[in-house]
């Protein structure tokens, strides 16, 4: 294996003139291309094996979830060291997660540390915890963000700064 690794996202442009700044400087996946984002299931199978077959089932699974409106208007914590963003609603991204882990479930949620993963855009991942609660009350002071969700992303990158980017798109239904 090469390193490199693929991932379902929701991206939330919306939310970077929020948070784009503070990513850039707190969160360990910006510098790596990664976007202000909501994860469906990280890792997701390596980019050598993302077939047509695979993109084809994927297209399909995705295409029959209505589209949605996406509030993050309030912070949360995961220990001291990670600030977030709340997305609501909460039920779809762990349905969403859910509905690909059962599909191939040899792929769980953080390689299975996280089972039950709590949805969330990552603003600071540091251990500088006054760092953090500054990013908080700053980006607090800045919400909500509400936008549509109408599509999933797979990306893919390694540990090298810029090379994780979109390489495919699945648009969610109409309702």
């Amino acid at each position: 294996m090469d390193g490199r690794e693929s991932a379902l996202i929701v991206a939330v442009p919306a939310a970077e003139r929020v948070v784009g700044l503070l990513r850039d400087n707190l969160d360990s996946s910006a510098p790596l291309g990664v976007p202000a984002h909501i994860t469906v299931l990280y890792p997701f199978m390596p980019p050598d094996l993302l077939n047509d077959d695979v993109l084809d089932d994927l297209a399909t699974m995705f295409a029959p979830v209505p589209a949605f409106k996406l509030s993050l208007a309030s912070v949360g914590w995961f220990t001291t060291e990670v600030v977030y963003l709340v997305p609501q609603p909460q039920a779809v991204f762990k349905s969403l997660t859910a509905m690909v882990c059962r599909r191939w479930p040899e792929w769980p949620p953080y390689g299975g540390l996280h089972p039950d993963p709590t949805p969330h855009l990552t603003v600071g991942d540091s251990e500088d915890h006054s760092s953090m609660v500054e990013a908080a009350s700053t980006v607090e002071a800045l919400l909500p963000v509400e936008t549509t969700v109408s599509e999933i992303d797979l990306i893919a990158g390694d540990a090298t700064p810029g090379s994780w980017a979109r390489i495919a798109s699945f648009t969610l239904g109409d309702g």
